[in-house]
């Protein structure tokens, strides 16, 4: 067999090698992929590893590696679906004091382990932003309280960002269930006794309504009737009462058999008739009745079951409006000092995107025809031969004629640093590019305007927790040049892109759904929308109170939409994510460096006549970018 050239090989099985141990099976597969880690089945699946084998990858996969083979070993899923509660906070909370559980154990019985379980929890906190926080109420409940718990259970320090989280949360749940979570260390090897013992922190801590049923109790109501009926054998006296009283029934029965059939025909009669006419009463609508009021409009063309709390918080707002024109300029000054080494290989494939469009711009004519414009070049003919027809010709149509394009920019907090600052510079040369082949460049971006719920989560509490809520965050769609504004104008938008704080989660079912709203109302005949992207769609509130597939659910349900309807045509890009799970025409890139390369590919095959040609470009097998 060829050695492997990739240095990380060795490293990644070695660590599968001892994941494997570690969990305690050694039929486990371990993989790496850009997809979020976890396990399925009898595979793990762990973060991607490059050949650069920087520390925090190296870091990020050992962590991740030990808390999921820790709870591959010291979990059981029936004991954990046995007491699982059945509303979504309560479900959290549970599963966040298990996944502690399982790690806390492994603290104390393989110390190095908790080293690594701690930068991945570090790596985590910095994603999500949990170090910049300032309020209880941004971020869930359920992370701090499994924080807290790992906390007390092993008795180390948290990460910072951990550390302030909390910070923030423990107050309320020291005063509500510190008595109980100070035993925390009397029940971790039982994970029996510690789910009861999670069951009771969650009521102390307010949401012991969403606990469902007991299950010891249960079992105990399950032995009542077996008890009852032991009781009942054992008192003789019992069963001739029963048979005298069953030969009277019978006896009754027979005699009066005629009479209740001649009963019930009448009233079955009667009673048809009273319906009959509470149907025509109903079906006339009283003249004095109000009007009935419309239904209300649904929140998604895609699904009209899709649930949102409240959009009065949610905004659409052009770039310039988030800042003071001095501070777009510093923040483009700022983007174009860090991208300067980019620069060159980014405008090389921007002309040869050019230069592909404009081979394809050039006149052609069809000659020869019996109607349009009349060819001049083929009037001798005419002289010389009265008799010869006129000839006409017509210009052809270019593809790319009348063309607007769309490019969609996750804003989320995980595409902070190197990887939105290469989305920001491709966007804009891309825009400049294709404005010079006279196709309009619309450029959005999507993300909330607060990190954990926001204004909408508030409103939600101080509703009453209703369950179900749905989308429970505050959109922001940000505008940073519309289509029919010159890119030399919005140059300094872009810049935002750059803006500490700007950055936090993304819905990208809306934000699809709101840019394909935007280009299907453009008049321009051709339509193309770009999305591109470094991960599923996540909003921490949002899931904490929904099912887990809520968002990813509808975003495919738009994806659906937008592709069967065939009016835009949608292609994608995943920085570091699979995205052809979702995408009919999409790349996965795993470096960032690689986004301008995939850009250009891309719409340079969208505007490739050969549908062959075509095909093969728009595959993302044959992209060569995975």
């Amino acid at each position: 067999m060829k050695p492997s050239d990739n240095p990380a090989d060795p490293f990644k099985k070695a660590l599968a090698e001892a994941t494997r141990v570690m969990a305690d099976d050694a039929d486990l597969t371990v993989t790496y992929s850009v997809d979020p880690a976890g396990l399925s089945n009898d595979t793990m699946r762990l973060p991607q590893i490059s050949r650069r084998m920087t520390r925090d990858e190296v870091m990020l996969a050992r962590g991740t590696a030990d808390a999921l083979a820790l709870r591959r070993r010291y979990h059981d899923e029936g004991t954990a679906a046995r007491y699982l509660p059945q509303g979504q906070m309560a479900r959290d909370i549970y599963e966040a004091m298990e996944s502690a559980r399982c790690e806390a154990i492994g603290a104390r019985a393989m110390p190095g382990t908790a080293v690594n379980i701690d930068a991945k929890i570090a790596h985590e906190a910095e994603r999500k932003g949990y170090s910049q926080i300032t309020r209880s109420e941004d971020v869930p409940l359920a992370v701090a309280a499994g924080y807290l718990v790992r906390q007390m259970a092993t008795g180390r320090e948290l990460p910072p960002g951990a550390r302030n989280v909390t910070d923030l949360w423990r107050g309320f749940i020291e005063a509500q269930a510190g008595g109980t979570l100070a035993d925390v260390g009397d029940v971790l090897s039982d994970q029996a006794a510690f789910a009861r013992f999670a069951r009771q922190v969650i009521t102390e801590l307010g949401y012991g309504d969403q606990l469902g049923d007991d299950p010891d109790q249960q079992d105990q109501s399950d032995d009542a009737p077996e008890e009852a009926e032991e009781e009942d054998q054992d008192d003789p006296e019992s069963t001739g009462t029963e048979e005298d009283d069953e030969q009277d029934s019978e006896a009754d029965t027979e005699q009066s058999q005629e009479e209740q059939q001649e009963q019930a025909e009448a009233q079955a009669s009667s009673e048809d008739s009273d319906e009959m006419e509470e149907l025509e009463e109903a079906e006339m609508p009283s003249p004095d009745a109000p009007p009935e009021p419309p239904a209300p409009a649904a929140h998604s063309d895609a699904d009209p079951n899709y649930k949102v709390f409240s959009t009065a918080f949610d905004e659409e707002i052009r770039a310039e409006d988030l800042a003071e024109p001095a501070e777009l300029e510093r923040l483009r000054a700022y983007l174009d000092q860090q991208l300067e080494p980019l620069k060159g290989a980014v405008s090389r494939l921007a002309n040869k995107l050019q230069r592909r469009l404009q081979a394809q711009q050039n006149r052609s004519w069809l000659f020869d025809l019996e109607e349009g414009i009349l060819d001049a070049g083929r009037l001798a003919r005419v002289v010389a031969n009265p008799t010869t027809p006129l000839s006409f010709k017509w210009e052809k149509d270019t593809e790319f004629r009348d063309t607007v394009v769309t490019l969609l920019l996750d804003n989320s907090g995980s595409m902070r640093g190197r990887p939105i600052s290469i989305a920001a510079i491709c966007a804009d040369v891309l825009a400049r590019t294709l404005e010079r082949c006279s196709v309009k460049v619309e450029i959005l971006g999507f993300t909330t305007r607060a990190w954990k719920g926001g204004q909408s989560r508030e409103k939600w509490l101080a509703d009453g927790r209703p369950q179900a809520p749905g989308r429970l965050n505050d959109l922001r769609h940000i505008i940073y040049k519309s289509a029919d504004a010159p890119m030399r104008r919005t140059r300094d938008n872009l810049g935002l892109m750059m803006k500490e704080g700007l950055l936090k989660e993304n819905i990208d079912g809306e934000a699809l759904e709101w840019a394909h709203r935007r280009i299907m109302a453009r008049r321009e005949q051709r339509k193309i929308l770009m999305v591109i992207s470094d991960g599923a769609p996540v909003d921490d509130s949002t899931l904490s109170v929904n099912a887990a597939s809520f968002l990813e659910k509808h975003l495919r349900d738009v994806i659906a939409m937008v592709e069967k309807r065939r009016q835009v045509e949608l292609i994608a890009i995943g920085i570091g994510h699979d995205v052809t799970r979702y995408y009919q025409h999409a790349v996965t890139i795993t470096d960032v460096e690689q986004l301008a390369g995939a850009m250009t590919e891309q719409l340079a095959g969208l505007f490739e006549s050969d549908p062959r040609k075509r095909d093969r470009i728009l595959s993302n097998k044959a992209a060569g970018w995975r």
